[in-house]
């Protein structure tokens, strides 16, 4: 994930104060940062520091990522004239800071380096709200009540992804993921009707560049096939779905990525290894099938979080060889 540097002191001692899109517009500064972890925890990809809201901030639509509570939008879309505000992004143009971080990070790296983008539903989930939600409550019934006015969105976000990730790969990214974070809230019927369109586009668009993509969204368990479906090479699956359990509900060669809790590394090595032990075997199993899988956290590493119990984690997963999966109701 790629907020895999928020604990670390040494991210602590040279992000500074502000909004983290000052950081990002610091190609040393967002290189660096995305170093960090890399050195820490023997990672076997990078994640480039930056953020999904940075096109959309990038072509003055009017939004800032405040400290403590996410992306807010000055003035968010009502209308079909609020579209106007969303031109097209021009990569080396408007973002030359993360394109010069990528150059930088390919340049120092020894393992690949994957970059990502927003994906168009959780971009215009912040569009409309104007801040985080809980509910969505203003996105879905504008969803609803204003299908022309969503569909239009949703492909001009589509577009701004697939330009920011194109100057990502044609600066060396080896791979991308696509964040629907919040993808987990609309049912596979919604999803299906209303979003799947949008997502499909943006990872058709990668594909064409020849790079493998990783889907990922939380309390997606029900849509898992749906996000397979879309395209991807891999399906991001939080703690919610046992892996045997999501294996099931994607195509054979469709790798798994996850799907550790966060909170339980909180808990300490002794409540951490048997549950990633039980990961590491429960995405192991898939008779028959291709697919892989790629061992990560759930969702984001949280601020709190004891570095030193992830450099466990890192270890203990390297040192693991391949296992098949385990009955559903086994105990981590």
């Amino acid at each position: 994930m790629r907020q895999a540097g928020r604990s670390l002191p040494e991210y602590r001692a040279i992000r500074g104060s502000g909004s983290i899109l000052d950081a990002i517009a610091v190609p040393d500064l967002a290189t660096e940062i995305t170093l960090q972890p890399v050195r820490r925890y023997g990672t076997d990809a990078a994640i480039l520091y930056s953020d999904i809201m940075v096109p959309v901030h990038a072509i003055g639509f009017g939004v800032d990522i405040a400290p403590g509570i996410g992306p807010v939008v000055e003035n968010p879309i009502t209308s079909m004239g609020d579209l106007d505000r969303l031109r097209p992004l021009v990569a080396e143009e408007d973002t030359p800071y993360v394109i010069e971080t990528v150059h930088n990070l390919v340049g120092s790296l020894d393992v690949p380096l994957i970059g990502f983008a927003g994906a168009p539903f959780t971009v215009a989930s912040y569009l409309i709200e104007g801040r985080p939600s809980r509910t969505y409550l203003k996105t879905k019934a504008l969803m609803y009540s204003n299908p022309g006015l969503w569909f239009e969105l949703m492909d001009r976000l589509a577009d701004l992804a697939i330009e920011s990730i194109r100057s990502q790969v044609a600066a060396g990214a080896a791979a991308v993921q696509l964040f629907d974070s919040w993808a987990g809230a609309l049912s596979p019927v919604d999803y299906e009707t209303y979003v799947l369109g949008a997502s499909s586009k943006v990872i058709a668009a990668v594909r064409s560049l020849g790079v493998p993509v990783i889907h990922f969204g939380v309390n997606t368990g029900e849509l898992l096939g749906l996000m397979a479906a879309a395209g991807a090479d891999v399906v991001g699956v939080d703690w919610r779905t046992p892996l045997d359990s999501a294996r099931g509900r994607v195509p054979v060669d469709v790798s798994l990525q996850g799907n550790l809790d966060p909170a339980v590394v909180a808990a300490g090595w002794e409540a951490t290894e048997p549950r990633v032990l039980d990961v590491l075997r429960r995405g192991g199993g898939n008779p028959g099938g291709r697919g892989g899988h790629v061992f990560n956290l759930g969702h984001g590493v949280m601020p709190e979080i004891d570095p030193g119990v992830l450099e466990a984690v890192a270890a203990l997963v390297h040192d693991q060889p391949p296992q098949g999966a385990v009955d559903q109701d086994s105990v981590g």
